[in-house]
């Protein structure tokens, strides 16, 4: 226990040394050192203060990378990803160019939120992995990156989904919600037609539109009916096996009889 109270206290005590010194190369070292040793906050405190004067030396790469690469480790990842770019930015052939990208990308990925938040910073991920794989689509990171948006993608289109089933929640208060829920629930759909959460977006189409036609006004209801029934044919066919496949059904049936078909 005392080894280790005094290896800490000599190890502050050479990081404020390094704080203090006026050496930018003997500070850049000390914060090498202080990454390799995981103590991120040491090292990118001290690559704050050198990153500038190093600029136009062989360690100005580095120190802008490593400077981005503390925060990513200390989990800051906004502060890293502004760095990472700041790097590529200034060295867009750099040496570290390739992982600059991919990880400006991966740290707003790790920064995103649930589907319910503001997904700003989904979005940003998405824009900078994307840019990732059309600079380096040989890298042996594009796997990750690919999984990545696709996970992103499907957080975007929960949060559509989410909107259109609070316009269906809302039904006819203060308005037609059922039109609205329709409208964002396919403009999802166009949007990431690939995503996990079609088939549910697909269902709730269905749904609007049968809701919309059961609320018509008698002359209006067997072409509202009709609608119904083509939404009903095209999720078949598109979900067969649906584990809402009766609850379709119902709807199709009560559909027929209105329609006159």
């Amino acid at each position: 226990m005392m080894v280790a109270c005094l290896v800490l206290f000599a190890s502050c005590g050479e990081y404020q040394k390094a704080l203090k010194s006026p050496d930018p190369n003997y500070k850049f070292d000390f914060a090498k050192r202080a990454f390799e040793q995981k103590r991120y906050v040491q090292a990118y405190t001290l690559l704050k203060d050198v990153v500038t004067q190093l600029k136009g030396s062989d360690k100005a790469e580095e120190s802008m990378y490593l400077l981005g690469l503390s925060h990513y480790e200390n989990k800051e990842y906004p502060d890293a990803a502004a760095y990472f770019k700041a790097y590529y930015q200034r060295y867009p052939k750099g040496k570290y160019a390739e992982l600059a990208r991919y990880y400006a990308g991966y740290a707003y990925y790790l920064d995103s939120p649930e589907a319910q938040l503001d997904q700003s910073e989904t979005v940003k991920a998405i824009e900078e992995l994307q840019g990732f794989l059309d600079y380096f689509p040989r890298s042996d990171k594009v796997t990750l990156a690919q999984n990545a948006i696709f996970e992103l993608q499907d957080k975007l289109t929960l949060k559509e989904l989410q909107n259109a089933q609070l316009y269906y929640n809302l039904g006819t208060y203060m308005g037609n919600n059922y039109e609205s829920a329709i409208i964002t629930a396919r403009n999802a759909i166009k949007e990431y037609p690939y995503s996990k959460y079609k088939e549910e977006l697909e269902m709730l189409v269905l749904k609007s539109r049968y809701q919309e036609a059961n609320l018509s006004v008698d002359e209006r209801k067997a072409e509202r009916f009709r609608d119904v029934i083509d939404e009903y044919y095209s999720f078949i066919n598109n979900y067969p096996d649906s584990p809402r496949r009766q609850e379709a059904d119902n709807i199709f049936k009560i559909a027929q009889r209105y329609a006159g078909e």
